[in-house]
């Protein structure tokens, strides 16, 4: 299969393929999607085909509005009016009951729930808007690696397995959204992501938990990222917690950094062994899988050592990345 990749203004085409029961890969605000109509089974399968993904491990339903979500959802509660109204367009995933018959067993993984999500980004609104129906948006790449932040990200992974991508520059965020449970009676978020758990409490007047128990292997993960290994390069990852222990490290030029600029001008390696994260934080987030990325096509690289943050829920969400790549492994 020819994997042919579309510009801003060739979304047409894109719908057709998407009518037809291909599989088109699109941009949002966080990382690439990889898109199929949520309605067609057949199509919804071969996402999982495609990325090698484990069919129990349910689909973000990505929309154009919050009209869409009335179509699928058993209902709507208030609360989630309110996160929609205050954070969509987007990097918030909502999970709520499923109407029942309205979505296939592919999606939703058999459970009574989906996740919702309405991304920031025109070219996804419009796509979906033009093909009236949602697309399930997983992340455009091979199963358990690094998400993709560019088309070329998708192409590298994807070539010949999908028909199209639809090309929208570089993500802004880098990381993938958050998703909050609004199923059950207190919020909880399954999954940190740039919209933290004290901005969707504030938002919502209530307590918002925080998810950190662990899926078993004969559980239903009720979104993605609980379950599996996710986010890691060929070679083997270490998150370094405190900068002071780089100086420990006995570098040789097998071994791969990631930190941002002040620390990584330290660090005594060749330019082709060191990854910029940035030069803070926010940096870091929107670099990481970039930087996951650039060392897995480095073959040489035997190891690779990422710099830690420990900046409460601001780091949430690039943690929960990094200890996913690392399996948790720490220096």
């Amino acid at each position: 299969m020819e994997t042919k990749i579309f510009a801003k203004d060739q979304i047409d085409e894109a719908v057709a393929l998407l009518r037809e029961g291909e599989l088109v890969a699109f941009p949002t605000e966080t990382v690439y999607g990889l898109g199929a109509i949520a309605t067609k089974e057949e199509s919804v399968k071969n996402v999982y085909k495609a990325k090698g993904r484990p069919s129990d491990n349910p689909l973000i339903v990505t929309v154009s509005d919050e009209k869409m979500v009335e179509r699928y959802a058993k209902s709507v509660p208030d609360r989630a009016k309110k996160l929609i109204k205050h954070f969509w367009p987007g990097p918030l995933t909502i999970l709520l009951f499923v109407k029942e018959g309205s979505l296939p067993t592919a999606v939703t993984g058999g459970l009574k729930t989906v996740a919702f999500r309405c991304p920031d980004d025109k070219l996804t609104h419009d796509l979906i808007a033009k093909l009236g129906y949602p697309i399930v948006g997983p992340s455009a790449n091979t199963s358990t690696k690094p998400s993709p932040t560019t088309a070329q990200h998708v192409y590298h992974d994807l070539r010949g397995k999908i028909a199209g991508i639809i090309d929208g520059g570089e993500t802004r965020v880098g990381l993938e959204s958050t998703i909050v449970d609004l199923s059950v009676e207190t919020p909880i978020v399954l999954r940190p992501g740039e919209i933290t758990p004290e901005e969707i409490s504030e938002v919502l007047g209530e307590e918002v938990l925080i998810n950190t128990g662990k899926v078993s292997d004969k559980e239903i993960p009720k979104a993605p990222g609980m379950k599996y290994r996710h986010y890691a390069p060929s070679a083997p990852v270490v998150v370094v917690d405190d900068v002071n222990d780089f100086a420990k490290i006995d570098f040789n030029d097998h071994i791969g950094v990631m930190a941002l600029e002040d620390e990584l001008d330290k660090i005594d390696l060749p330019k082709a062994n060191k990854f910029n994260l940035g030069r803070n934080l926010v940096d870091a987030d929107h670099n990481l899988f970039s930087g996951l990325r650039y060392f897995d096509d480095k073959k040489d690289i035997t190891q690779i050592y990422v710099q830690g943050f420990n900046e409460g829920q601001a780091s949430l969400a690039y943690m929960n990345r990094l200890n996913k790549a690392a399996g948790g492994h720490h220096f």
